[in-house]
């Protein structure tokens, strides 16, 4: 219906050791283009290594949203309820860290506590339902196995922390979940869970924030609530992401420009923008001359 020439477009549907492996290692793949875990795509890089293949890479995120004490709350609170929960948490740029000053970190939590028990969970194709399922039993399983580390190590539990009861219970549903008193270095604070559990971390300064935004494996996406242009400023360069947002959540990010994180989610290229083109292109130099006669290059000035 696009108008695409045949066999441009494959989809080949298959799991990872089998169909993956298949056209990773295959010689007449010259480019491969992964998004998925860091851990597979460190072994789709080794093989790539060694059949000289040229790769892009987009993995693993923990993803913070900072709000200062001089914040928009009312503004903050609609996109930490988008970014954390909005896609269940099952989005690459998901905000999946909280970092709350302290002057701001009471009140916002208990903001944040209630609308969090205020969302509807249900059919995501229904305009009335605000965080839909999990994809499967085992991504659940997996939610559950870090809400009862945190438990085991000491973060408060705000808000969820379980399957919901009735109709909900037969499906991947999970509530959405609020951990407070996170410490950084802890599993919930460093790790990727890649669903509806939102940890906060209070810090006392902006560079505490930034420390703890940066204390991680991943750099993908982090954002900044203030309305200090300056530490605004400061945030778009001390933060180690690939991408930032001002008073926005960690996701959103526009299909025009370049898209990629730094550290562990990635290899230094980006998918969309303009610097997919260049990914997906060879270089290549031509000379004519048309002098007829010997022309020197550079610095080559001796005599024939």
């Amino acid at each position: 219906e696009a108008g695409v020439p045949p066999e441009v477009v494959q989809l080949v549907h298959g799991r990872g050791e089998t169909v993956g492996k298949a056209l990773v290692e295959h010689p007449e793949v010259p480019v491969i283009s992964f998004t998925g875990s860091t851990e597979t795509g460190s072994l789709i890089g080794e093989t790539c290594g060694r059949m000289h293949k040229r790769l892009s890479l987009e993995m693993g995120g923990k993803n913070a949203m900072i709000v200062m004490d001089d914040a928009d709350l009312d503004l903050a609170l609609e996109g930490v309820l988008w970014g954390a929960f909005g896609t269940t948490g099952q989005r690459c740029t998901a905000t999946s860290r909280l970092i709350l000053h302290r002057k701001v970190h009471d009140r916002f939590l208990r903001r944040l506590a209630d609308a969090a028990e205020r969302l509807r969970l249900g059919d995501g194709r229904v305009e009335t339902t605000d965080v839909g399922p999990l994809i499967h039993e085992a991504a659940r399983q997996k939610v559950q196995r870090y809400v009862e580390i945190g438990r085991q190590q000491g973060a408060e539990l705000v808000t969820g922390g379980r399957i919901p009861r009735g109709r909900l219970a037969a499906g991947w549903f999970f509530q959405p979940t609020v951990f407070a008193g996170v410490r950084p270095k802890s599993p919930l604070e460093q790790e990727e869970i890649f669903g509806p559990v939102l940890s906060v971390v209070r810090v006392s300064s902006f560079d505490e924030a930034v420390r703890v935004n940066n204390d991680v494996r991943y750099g993908l996406s982090s954002s900044i609530y203030t309305r200090n242009v300056d530490l605004a400023f400061r945030a778009m360069q001390d933060l180690d992401n690939g991408i930032t947002y001002v008073n926005a959540p960690t996701i959103g990010a526009e299909a025009h420009l370049p898209f990629g994180g730094v550290k562990a989610t990635g290899n230094g290229h980006r998918e969309g923008g303009w610097e997919v083109y260049e990914f997906y292109s060879e270089t290549k130099v031509c000379y004519v001359d048309y002098s007829g006669r010997l022309q020197r290059a550079q610095m080559d000035t001796y005599d024939v």
